[in-house]
């Protein structure tokens, strides 16, 4: 019966961490998220679509501006989740590949911009912590990841264009 009683007691505390989980999400990302989407859509209104538009479409023309410069700027300005958001503004076929560039981005600019991705900080800083223990620098490391996170992003992005025009 102890086990019994020990399995519905542990059965029940996942339940309870994913509901305390929630509500901190409820009060911590969500309302973030909320606003970052409000102020896009705001700043969209006061430029205007058309001329977002056409700034997603001269980003769209080559491989390095679309899965570059795009994610770079709108994971910066917008963090993660949100900067996903920027490629409603790219043509359907690109879409797949902006989200794959975005979201890698998103994982390696964290040493550098922890604000882009808070939900893994955790990872960052255990690494950096191993580096400071060894007398070694952590920005170091953090340019570099991104730096190659960037190229390789890129590649990705490129490779994941080929890969969804075969289905077309």
């Amino acid at each position: 019966m102890n086990y019994i009683t020990k399995f519905a007691e542990g059965f029940m505390k996942l339940f309870q961490s994913g509901g305390e989980t929630f509500i901190s999400w409820m009060t911590g990302i969500v309302p973030v998220v909320l606003m970052l989407l409000v102020a896009m859509n705001a700043l969209i209104a006061l430029l205007g679509e058309e001329k977002v538009n056409k700034l997603a479409e001269a980003s769209a023309k080559n491989p390095v501006s679309r899965y570059m410069i795009l994610p770079f700027i709108s994971a910066f300005i917008l963090g993660n989740p949100m900067a996903i958001s920027m490629g409603r503004f790219l043509p359907e076929y690109y879409k797949p590949s902006f989200v794959a560039a975005q979201m890698q981005f998103c994982h390696t600019s964290n040493g550098v911009f922890p604000h882009i991705n808070p939900g893994e900080l955790f990872v960052w800083l255990g690494i950096a912590s191993g580096l400071e223990t060894l007398g070694l620098s952590t920005m170091d490391l953090a340019i570099r990841y991104m730096l190659v996170g960037l190229v390789m992003n890129a590649v990705g992005g490129w490779v994941t264009d080929f890969t969804t025009c075969l289905g077309m």
